[in-house]
């Protein structure tokens, strides 16, 4: 029987990493939940086999639901009546499927009725299911929301919704509005405190908002009269059942069919505040954020792997001129760059997903006890990388999702552009990623601080210090000439950044803002497959080459870039 996570080795490969021994200890704190929970592992070695068998079970479902499904789902759609929402038929039994399995609040403590996963093991899962419906996933996905009410909500709150989500509840982010699209700082949604009810009630409307119709919301709202600004906002919890909240409608969006997209009116919305009044965008937000770009991350990795199957299986199957087209070079360049840029976008992701866990890990730690100063030190390190590789993850593959799945159809033809054909949906799907939870251009944004402070710099000179080998272990000469394109490759890099820093112009640095990522990310992925590569050869070492030409060209075509600007250029493009 086809299931999506053992069909798949290199997810494997991702979760068996030199890593996991420190990430298992800090996140199981010496195993002290065996006494009490029946589920709960006995140490490192039952810990990967429990994560191992929680995604065979995510691979089964997706392999043998949600993927057969998700066809049916794409056609129908939700629907809405009276202000309420229903899913699809067939999203109903997948969320009976997933609901059955036990599959939700996998990273939440196990007190709560949580899994306990690491975030790691919870990322894997999301790409598995985004590779048989990316609408679905979103509507699955969202209970990863509960984690900032984990971090930042009362243990009353905890007590109160945790086990619900836990139990199958589902979730969303109420940010956008109409006039407040990436512009958080423009919300309006009005958050006034009702003394005789000894409550917050919440007014306004909110847009663009995924599963909006859901049992608990995390809602952005105004509850300083009078301010315009990120300083005036705070987190509320709305629930459902106290109802308040209709769906004006539905949109009618271009992909992610299967995934409700709700416009909705709040009045009098009973509400309490999570964590404190004017934190809700400086803080909260930004929380919230960096979790959901990390799952779109993997919901365009799962889409790429999706994208790849379907271009792979078609091009051995499909003949042309007395043979099948995979033996085309026209053909199987595309593929071949489909699969690096996969696996590529992948590694990206999941070291991401590593920083993200050991943070995490010791910010959960330091809720019970003072951390030492070496551990407080490692979990500033690990945030720091978290933030400044969150933005890579989730914009680098969101646009490999949208170039793999285009070049998909491409392999596949005038087929390709046919509904009947599994690809054209991909593509639809694909076009959402780089635009929700933050477009590409604001994760360049995002990440350029760290490109002009030498964070990125500093990594990649670590990485050095692991590809490169060691004089324990020493580089194997056939993996040498990589090392030296990937020492060239920073050297561009570095002459780039420093040439629009030496400009002294802000304009200047925003414009070659998206080279200098770009730059940036392919730098450091080629690292991370080179010593994914020697590691595993077997899986990775077509990737390598073709992405290494990929990669190399690219620097070079935004280093080139980079150096014919100049401030007085830039008119030109006003």
């Amino acid at each position: 029987m086809a299931n999506s996570y053992n069909d798949i080795p290199e997810i494997k490969f991702h979760l068996d990493n030199p890593m996991m021994p420190h990430i298992v200890e800090l996140k199981e704190r010496g195993f002290a939940d065996k006494d009490q929970y029946d589920y709960a592992p006995q140490d490192f070695e039952d810990a990967m086999d429990t994560y191992d068998k929680v995604l065979e079970v995510v691979g089964d479902i997706n392999a043998n639901i949600i993927a057969p499904n998700a066809e049916a789902v794409d056609a129908e759609g939700p629907h809405c009546e009276n202000g309420r929402v229903s899913y699809a038929e067939k999203t109903y039994e997948n969320l009976d499927a997933t609901n059955k399995a036990g599959l939700n609040g996998m990273t939440m403590p196990r007190r709560y009725g949580g899994l306990s996963l690491p975030v790691i093991v919870y990322t894997a899962a999301n790409e598995i299911v985004s590779a048989g419906d990316a609408s679905f996933e979103n509507v699955w996905s969202l209970q990863d929301c509960i984690e900032t009410l984990y971090c930042f909500g009362t243990e009353e709150q905890r007590q109160k919704y945790i086990p619900r989500i836990c139990a199958g509840e589902t979730m969303s982010m109420d940010l956008t509005e109409p006039d407040a699209g990436s512009d958080l700082q423009s919300v309006m949604l009005r958050a006034t405190y009702d003394e005789a009810e000894d409550c917050w009630r919440l007014n306004g409307v909110k847009r663009f908002i995924t599963n909006g119709d859901s049992d608990v919301h995390l809602v952005l709202a105004r509850s300083e009269e009078g301010t315009r600004d990120g300083r005036g906002l705070s987190m509320f919890i709305y629930d459902k059942k106290n109802g308040g909240v209709n769906v004006r409608r539905i949109e009618n969006k271009l992909g992610i069919h299967g995934s409700p997209t709700c416009e909705l009116t709040f009045k009098n919305a009973k509400a309490e505040i999570c964590g404190d009044r004017k934190l809700g965008l400086i803080r909260y937000v930004m929380s919230l954020m960096n979790g959901a770009r990390l799952g779109i991350a993997a919901q365009s990795v799962g889409i790429e792997q999706a994208a790849y199957e379907e271009a792979l299986a078609y091009a051995r199957d499909r003949k042309q001129y007395g043979k099948e087209i995979i033996n085309f070079p026209a053909v199987y360049d595309m593929i071949a760059t489909i699969k690096a840029k996969l696996d590529a976008g992948r590694s990206l992701l999941y070291q991401c997903a590593r920083y993200v866990d050991i943070y995490k890990a010791l910010e959960d730690i330091a809720r019970e006890r003072t951390l030492t100063p070496e551990e407080r030190q490692e979990m500033k390190k690990y945030q720091r990388l978290a933030d400044a590789f969150t933005p890579l993850a989730k914009g680098m593959n969101s646009e490999f999702a949208n170039q793999n799945s285009y070049d998909a159809i491409q392999v596949h033809g005038g087929s390709g552009y046919m509904q009947e054909y599994k690809c054209q949906r991909l593509y639809r799907d694909a076009r959402i990623t780089s635009i929700y939870e933050g477009t590409t251009q604001l994760q360049v944004v995002a990440a350029l601080r760290y490109i002009t402070n030498g964070t990125y710099m500093s990594v990649i000179q670590d990485m050095e210090g692991v590809s490169f080998g060691t004089a324990e272990q020493p580089l194997d000469p056939q993996f040498q000439p990589f090392a030296d394109r990937l020492v060239a490759m920073r050297e561009k890099l570095e002459e780039a950044i420093e040439y629009v820093k030496t400009q002294d112009n802000q304009d200047l640095l925003d414009f070659c803002g998206r080279k200098l990522y770009e730059m940036t990310a392919y730098t450091i992925m080629c690292h991370l497959l080179l010593q994914d590569t020697q590691r595993a050869p077997e899986l990775f070492g077509k990737s390598l080459e073709v992405f290494f030409n990929h990669a190399e060209s690219e620097v070079a075509r935004h280093f080139s870039y980079v150096h014919l600007m100049t401030p007085e250029k830039l008119e030109f493009y006003k």
